[in-house]
C-alpha cells in the first residue's frame, strides 16, 4: 500500500467497521428470532445507503472539485474543518454509546417487528450506512480537493472497505478473536492526529483568503521533510497532516485541537477492571 494511501485506508476501515457492526448485530439478531426472511429489508437498506452516499459524494465533488480562486480555497477551508468535527463527533459517538449499541438496536428491531413494519428495518441499515457514507465522502473530498491525483485515495478506500467487510463478516460469525476495543482505541487515535491536520489544513486556507492572521509566516521550515520529495515527509502528511512549513496560528491552532480532545479520548476509552471480554460485541 503506498503512503498516499494510509490515511483513507484507515478511516474508510473505520467508518466501514462501524456500519458492519451495526449490519452484523441487526442480522444476527433477525437470526436469534428465527426471522431470518425480514433481512432482506436490511440488505435493501444497506444498498441504498450506499448508493445515496455515492451519489453525496459525487454532487460534492463536481461541485467542489469546478471551484477556483478564492472560491476553492473558502470551500476547501469549510470542508476541512466540517469533517474535522465529524470525525471527532464520530469517535467520541461511538466511546459514549458503543456499551449501550447492541440493546439499543434489539429494541428498535423489536419494536419493528412487533408493529409489523419490518420496512422500518431497512430504515434503520440505511440510516447507519448512510451516516458513515457521508462522513467519508467529506474525509475523502476534504485530502483529495487541489491535489494533484487523488487515486491514492481511491485505492485506500477501497481497501479499507473491504477489510472492513471481512471484519463484520467474522463478528457475525461470532468470532472472538476480534480485539474490538482495542481496534477502536488505536483507530481512534490516528483518526484525532489526521482531524488535527484538516484544523491545521483549514486555518491555513482562511490564512490564504485572509480572513485569518498570520502572526508568523514560518515557525520552522523543514525542507528534508517536503512531502513533495520525501518520503517521510509524504508519509507523516498522510498520517498527522505534517507540514514543513506551518504559519504560528496553523501549529497553535492544531495543537489545540489535538492535546485536549486526545486526553479526553484516551480517558474514556480506557481499560476498566470489569470490561467483558474484548471480542465481543459488547465490549467494544
Amino acid at each position: 500500500m503506498g503512503i498516499s494511501t494510509v490515511s483513507a485506508f484507515l478511516v474508510m476501515l473505520r467508518e466501514g467497521v462501524e456500519a458492519a457492526i451495526i449490519v452484523a448485530i441487526l442480522l444476527g439478531y433477525l437470526s436469534r428470532l428465527d426471522r431470518r426472511a425480514e433481512s432482506r429489508w436490511i440488505w435493501s437498506g444497506v444498498i441504498a445507503a450506499i448508493f445515496a452516499s455515492m451519489a453525496v459524494g459525487v454532487a460534492l465533488w463536481n461541485t467542489v472539485g469546478g471551484l477556483t480562486g478564492e472560491a476553492e480555497e473558502l470551500t476547501e477551508g469549510i470542508i476541512a474543518i466540517v469533517a474535522a468535527g465529524l470525525l471527532t463527533w464520530m469517535i467520541f459517538w461511538m466511546g459514549r454509546q458503543a456499551r449501550h449499541v447492541e440493546a439499543r438496536l434489539h429494541t428498535q428491531v423489536d419494536t419493528a417487528l412487533a408493529a409489523g413494519g419490518a420496512t422500518a428495518l431497512g430504515v434503520i441499515a440505511f440510516v447507519a450506512v448512510l451516516r458513515e457514507g457521508i462522513e467519508s465522502a467529506l474525509f475523502l473530498i476534504s485530502t483529495t480537493v487541489g491535489a494533484e491525483s487523488s487515486s491514492g485515495q481511491l485505492v485506500g478506500g477501497i481497501l479499507g472497505l473491504a477489510v472492513a467487510v471481512m471484519i463484520g463478516v467474522a463478528i457475525y460469525a461470532g468470532s472472538s478473536r476480534i480485539d474490538l476495543r482495542a481496534f477502536f482505541r488505536v483507530t481512534g487515535i490516528l483518526i484525532i492526529f489526521f482531524a488535527a491536520g484538516l484544523v491545521s489544513k483549514g486555518v491555513h486556507e482562511f490564512q490564504e483568503l485572509g480572513l485569518l492572521p498570520t502572526l508568523s509566516e514560518h515557525i520552522w521550515d523543514l525542507g528534508i521533510l517536503d512531502p513533495s520529495t520525501q518520503t517521510a515527509g509524504r508519509f507523516m502528511k498522510s498520517l498527522f497532516g505534517w507540514t514543513p512549513r506551518p504559519s504560528l496560528l496553523m501549529a497553535i491552532a492544531y495543537a489545540a485541537y489535538l492535546m485536549p480532545v486526545l486526553v479526553v479520548f484516551l480517558r474514556m476509552t480506557a481499560p476498566r477492571v470489569h470490561d467483558p471480554e474484548p471480542g465481543r460485541i459488547s465490549a467494544l
